[in-house]
């Protein structure tokens, strides 16, 4: 078995811009569209929840006007909300958009589904790439 594949039934890997595998985003809290931590995507995943970034307050607040309030509780849905810091799978259409508005978060290249090249360049992930890990 190669690094194209998983060890959990041969599905292939999913892959990240780098053109590595995908690395987990986040675990608390957790992310993903699937809640699995990764920034995975699937025929289901409408909103392509595949950038992972580090929320800013400026981003929440951004996308809190822009009628996504991430800051929120919601109980009800298993949500506590995000703080600055965290790490979250965003919707790559709204990530560019806060790049558009100049709000973007800083992005974990290892852990953003390629997928986000369909609405994002590579050149502007990499301009916000968190340093480090």
């Amino acid at each position: 078995m190669d690094d194209l594949h998983d060890r959990g039934g041969g599905r292939p890997q999913a892959r990240n811009v780098l053109g590595g595998a995908l690395l987990p985003c986040s675990v608390a809290p957790l992310t993903g569209f699937y809640r699995d931590g990764c920034c995975n995507t699937g025929p289901g995943d409408m909103g392509l929840h595949v950038v992972c970034a580090e929320v800013t307050e400026e981003f929440l607040a951004f996308s809190r006007a822009m009628g996504n309030d991430l800051s929120t509780p919601r109980p009800e849905y298993g949500f506590a909300g995000l703080n600055p810091g965290d790490r979250w799978c965003l919707c790559a259409a709204r990530w560019e958009e806060a790049r558009r508005a100049g709000v973007a978060p800083p992005v974990l290249l290892e852990a953003t589904h390629e997928a986000a090249l369909q609405v994002s360049e590579r050149a502007h992930l990499l301009a916000h790439a968190l340093d480090g890990d």
